[in-house]
């Protein structure tokens, strides 16, 4: 005869077995938190060696240095000599214009970075998810709602606060700034297009090399001579800080969900602002501080809606 004891192991047993398994999956989580976090640490780095770059080089030269780097990853890691026809694209003039869009997005972001703080280019980045919002509609037929269209509205007016183009003339390095976050945003959308197609080592490799290939035949144009191993030491970190910023961000989509991960974008404004201080000196400003704030709190509402509307498909 069966006790009640007996017949209460299977439970127990179930219901262990499920606790192991949602302690495995947190931890995994947990380290895909920690790389992304990590991989934005490395993307503030990067944006702050650019922009002390900028102060004695060319910035064509420190966006050339940046693809040289990239192109250098891209090689080792893909390999197109061995894994052939891993490089084949079906849309090979999408590629191309998408891959221009990255190189134009890096271009006016160093610019920016000319012009501005550290903490203002990051403020006006994080209405890319506003953005992306936007454009989903009419690219990829994947409308807003009227909430996060109302969230939208209300970023961009953070991103206004920002700007604040009504006060004197626009700063040139905020229409680059604008500049940079469309082109990212374009090149996002053309991403997500090419993923039907195009599998993601090909996709990868254009972007990383496209502006080499750009900007090389032009070299002798644009280069200035460092004049210290300081400027020499900053060119080789350009590349390091991107390839290994994009290869922890990869592994840390690969631990969790984009949606546990997204979120934590908008921790780099610690981090840029940190360096910004360190580094050059620079405390934002006050409408940099409420614009920033403003953004960031219509984008975390986005990404609140978008796991409302997935967990009610």
């Amino acid at each position: 005869m069966t006790t009640t004891q007996d017949s209460e192991k299977p439970g127990k047993t179930l219901r262990a077995s499920l606790d192991v398994t949602d302690v495995a999956e947190l931890k995994l989580r947990q380290r895909g938190i920690l790389l992304m976090c990590c991989a934005l640490v490395c993307f503030a780095c990067l944006d702050t060696t650019g922009k002390w770059l900028g102060r004695h080089v060319p910035v064509w030269e420190v966006v050339w240095a940046r693809y040289v780097g990239a192109t250098i990853l891209a090689l080792t890691f893909t390999n197109p000599w061995r894994a052939t026809g891993s490089l084949r694209t079906r849309r090979p003039i999408l590629q191309c214009v998408r891959a221009l869009l990255l190189f134009s997005s890096t271009l006016f972001n160093f610019l920016a970075l000319k012009h501005l703080q550290l903490a203002d280019t990051m403020a006006v980045g994080f209405a890319l998810p506003l953005v992306l919002s936007l454009l989903a509609g009419p690219i990829l037929g994947e409308w807003v709602g009227p909430r996060r269209l109302i969230a939208i509205m209300i970023g961009f007016i953070g991103v206004l606060v920002v700007v604040r183009p009504g006060v004197g003339a626009l700063q040139p390095g905020m229409i680059y700034t604008i500049g940079s976050l469309f082109c990212y945003a374009f090149y996002n959308m053309f991403t997500r297009m090419l993923a039907a197609t195009d599998p993601p080592a090909t996709t990868t490799f254009f972007g990383a090399v496209s502006g080499a290939i750009v900007l090389t035949p032009f070299l002798p144009y644009f280069w200035t001579w460092p004049q210290s191993w300081h400027v020499w030491a900053g060119l080789a970190a350009l590349g390091c800080f991107g390839g290994f910023g994009h290869f922890l961000l990869i592994h840390a989509h690969g631990l969790a969900p984009a949606a546990v991960l997204a979120p934590y974008v908008y921790t780099q404004i610690v981090w840029m602002t940190a360096l910004g201080f360190i580094v050059f000196g620079d405390v934002p400003g006050f409408y940099t501080a409420l614009g920033a704030g403003i953004v960031v709190s219509s984008g975390l509402y986005l990404f609140y809606r978008e796991r409302v509307v997935k967990a009610k498909a």
